[in-house]
C-alpha cells in the first residue's frame, strides 16, 4: 500500500473534546494511580489532572490524520511519544486539538510517520503540544528521506547511581482499564486477536499506559508526587509490556528541572521505554 505524501504538512480540522472530572480520574486509574495519589482521584480535591492526560484529547484526531497517509493500520506500532505541557489541565472542560503530518520517512524496512498535535482550552490558550512517532512495519523502501535526528540534552549519566527508583506492579486488568480512556485496539483486550498478530502470551499493555506510569513515577521521584509540576516527557517504545508486569523507573536529575529516565520490566530485566526524559517546574 503506497503512502499519500500529499498529506504532509496539512493540518486537520479542529477536533473538540469535552471531558468531566470522571474522565480525568479514569485516566489516572488507567495509568496505575493509587489511593496515596488522592488529589488525582477525588473530585473534592479538584481533581488535579496528570499532565500525560494530553494523549486523550489528541488521540482521535491524530488517528484520523494518520489514516489519510494511506498506510496499513494492521502494520502499525507506536514508536515514540513526546509532549510539552504549557498549562495545567482543568478538572473538566472543553479542549480543541489539531494534528499535522510533519513527514513520512523511509527506514528501509519500516516507514516512520511523525504527527504533531496541538491542544488549546476554551480561552484559546495552548495547553499541550505533542509529537507522535508511528511506525509502519514492512512499509519502507519507497525512496523517501530518513527521519530527522532530534538529539536530546537529557541523557543518563554513566558515572553515578540513580537519584530515585520507583517499582510498581501493573494489574492483570490494566489494559482493560486503560482502554476506556479512548484506545479500544483489540490487541490490548482480545487474547485470540493478540495471538493472530504474533503475541502468543496474550494482549499487551498500551505503550501510552506504560508512558503514563513513567510520568507518575517521575513525579513521585522528583516532584514530591505532584505530577502537575511536570512540563514535558519523552520516550521511545522499545519492548512490549504485559499486564501484570512490574514496571521499574529510575531517574537521574541531571540539571535543574531535567530528569533522565530508564523504564524497564523487572521480570525480564529489559528496557521497555528508552531515550526517556522529563522536565519539571
Amino acid at each position: 500500500m503506497a503512502f499519500d505524501l500529499g498529506i504532509v504538512g496539512k493540518t486537520s480540522e479542529p477536533s473538540r473534546f469535552t471531558y468531566s472530572h470522571k474522565d480525568a480520574i479514569l485516566y489516572a486509574l488507567g495509568i496505575g494511580a493509587k489511593k496515596d495519589e488522592l488529589d488525582f482521584l477525588y473530585e473534592k480535591r479538584g481533581p488535579k489532572v496528570v499532565p500525560s492526560f494530553a494523549v486523550v484529547p489528541t488521540f482521535p484526531v491524530m488517528l484520523e490524520q494518520l489514516g489519510k497517509t494511506g498506510g496499513d493500520f494492521a502494520m502499525v506500532v507506536h514508536g515514540a511519544q513526546r509532549f510539552r505541557v504549557h498549562k495545567p489541565f482543568a478538572p473538566s472542560g472543553e479542549l480543541t486539538s489539531t494534528a499535522t503530518i510533519r513527514g513520512i520517512y523511509d527506514l528501509r524496512r519500516f516507514a516512520s510517520v511523525l504527527v504533531d498535535t496541538h491542544t488549546k482550552n476554551e480561552k484559546g490558550e495552548l495547553v499541550a503540544e505533542g509529537t507522535w512517532t508511528i511506525i509502519y512495519r514492512n512499509a519502507g523502501g519507497f525512496g523517501g528521506d530518513p527521519p530527522p535526528k532530534e538529539p536530546s540534552d537529557i541523557t543518563v549519566p554513566k558515572d553515578r547511581a540513580p537519584d530515585f527508583r520507583v517499582e510498581e506492579t501493573t494489574s492483570p486488568e490494566q489494559a482493560l482499564l486503560y482502554r476506556l480512556s479512548g484506545d479500544p485496539n483489540p490487541l490490548h483486550a482480545d487474547p485470540e486477536f493478540a495471538k493472530s498478530v504474533g503475541f502468543e502470551q496474550g494482549p499487551i499493555l498500551h505503550g501510552l499506559c506504560t508512558y503514563g506510569f513513567m510520568v507518575r513515577h517521575a513525579a513521585k521521584g522528583a516532584c514530591g508526587g505532584d505530577a502537575t509540576r511536570l512540563t514535558g516527557f519523552d520516550g521511545r517504545f522499545s519492548k512490549p509490556v504485559w499486564p501484570g508486569d512490574t514496571i521499574v523507573t529510575q531517574g537521574w536529575i541531571v540539571a535543574p528541572g531535567k530528569i533522565a529516565l530508564t523504564v524497564s520490566v523487572k521480570e525480564r530485566d529489559e528496557a521497555v521505554i528508552s531515550a526517556a526524559s522529563a522536565t519539571f517546574a
